[in-house]
Formats: structure tokens, sequence, C-alpha cells
């Protein structure tokens, strides 16, 4: 919990806290703060058991998700560029117009075939009132 605050760090606001407090005070208040602190992780407790009653296996579904994907740029983002068709090869070998026009003919149409123009200089629309 207490991964970002060093030992020094500990002292300097229990120190603090004792010069604040006095020594009369400290001990009553940090039961107190104790006692709260175990309220509120048995409410959470509670709280996680009740979401894991009623929503089954869904519960364990919801831990992994990934809530980043929904933050509004992101979801922007990969709204306007997740399907765009990948670039096309110019001068492979591997295709040809002839079997282009005989994949067209029999009503097969490949994701490379339908390239879609854009300029790339310009950056895509962007709408910042959306975000």
């Amino acid at each position: 919990m207490f991964d970002s605050i060093g030992w020094g760090e500990i002292v300097v606001l229990g120190l603090a806290a004792l010069f604040i407090f006095g020594p009369d005070r400290l001990p009553g208040l940090a039961k107190d703060a104790a006692t709260g602190l175990k309220k509120a992780r048995a409410a959470i407790t509670g709280v996680r058991t009740q979401l894991h009653d009623s929503l089954g296996d869904d519960f364990d579904h919801l831990r992994d998700l990934d809530i980043r994907q929904y933050h509004p740029k992101t979801f922007i983002r990969q709204q306007l560029l997740e399907d765009e068709a990948p670039p096309v090869r110019r001068g492979s070998g591997s295709g040809t117009a002839a079997a282009a026009a005989t994949a067209g003919a029999a009503g097969l149409v490949r994701g490379a075939d339908v390239a879609r123009s854009r300029d790339r200089a310009t950056p895509p629309p962007f709408d910042a009132d959306a975000t």
C-alpha cells in the first residue's frame, strides 16, 4: 500500500502527528484510525462479495477489463484509425491486374484492393467537443 513512501517519510509523519496532536491524544487517534480502517476494509469486502454473488462468473471478467480503452481519446482514435485498410504494396509481383479483374468479376473483394485515399500529411479529423 505504501510502495512510494519510505521509512524516512513515515517517521517524519509520525513526528509531525506527535507535535500536532500531542502525546496524550495521539494513542487514541491511532486507535480510532485503525478502527475506521478495519470498518472500511470490511465494507469493501462486503461490496465485493455482493458483486460476486450478483454477477457470478462475469465478475471475474470485470477484473481483467482494461478501463483505459474506454478513455475518450483512445476510443475515438480506435474508431477513426482501426478500420483502415493495410497499405498496398506496389511492384511486389505477387498480384497482377488480370488477377484483380478476375477476383472482381467473381465478386471477391480484398481489403487491400479497396484502399481508401487519405492524405497522410494531414491529421485525421478531430472534434475538440467530443473529447
